[in-house]
Parts: structure tokens; sequence; C-alpha cells
């Protein structure tokens, strides 16, 4: 019994502790820039896509964005490893700015 509770009571590796505090600084990273990224990248691909005039496509494309940068930052801490906090929403946003660069003639409509 109280070998039980010696094995629990020990402290972690050091390695094992720079490694979840890089891991976390990671997805802090991934939540900032990369959710900045992409919602940079909605905001580009909604100015394009919006059936309104061009102020307003830019102005909800922009208010829109908000919700989009603080859904990325929830994914970023809530995905299931650092791989994928960070490479879905760059394909994403990559893949947003594709679709806004295809239909930049259209965005330039009054």
């Amino acid at each position: 019994m109280t070998t039980q509770a010696a094995t629990q009571a020990s402290p972690k590796p050091p390695t094992t502790r720079w490694r979840h505090a890089g891991e976390v600084l990671l997805r802090t990273l991934a939540a900032v820039f990369g959710g900045y990224f992409l919602a940079h990248a909605f905001s580009a691909m909604s100015a394009s896509v919006l059936p309104f005039a061009r102020p307003d496509r830019v102005v909800a494309g922009a208010l829109l964005a908000f919700p989009v940068w603080c859904a990325a930052a929830v994914y970023a801490f809530g995905a299931r490893d650092w791989k994928r906090a960070v490479g879905f929403p760059l394909l994403l946003a990559l893949a947003m700015l594709g679709l806004a660069a295809s239909l930049a003639e259209q965005a330039v409509r009054p």
C-alpha cells in the first residue's frame, strides 16, 4: 500500500514537463496567429462571396471574422494533438484564400 502511494506521488520527469509546456505554447501560438490568419482568410472570402454592396460585404466579412477567430482558438486547445491544432486551420485558411483569389473579379463588383 505504501509503495503504491509513493509511485503515484512521484514527480514527472523534466522532459515531460518541457514537452507539455512546448505543446501549450504551440497551441497558444496556433490560437492567436493561426486564428488571425483564418479570420483574415474568412474575411477576404466573404468579401467576395456575400451578395451585398461592396462596403456592406467588407463590414459584414470583418464582423463575421471575430467568431471565426474565437472558434479557431477553441479548436486549437480542443484538438487531439498539436499537429491537428496547427494543420487544420492552416489548410482551411489556405483554401479560403484560394477561393477568394479565384473570385477576385467578383469582389470588384459594386
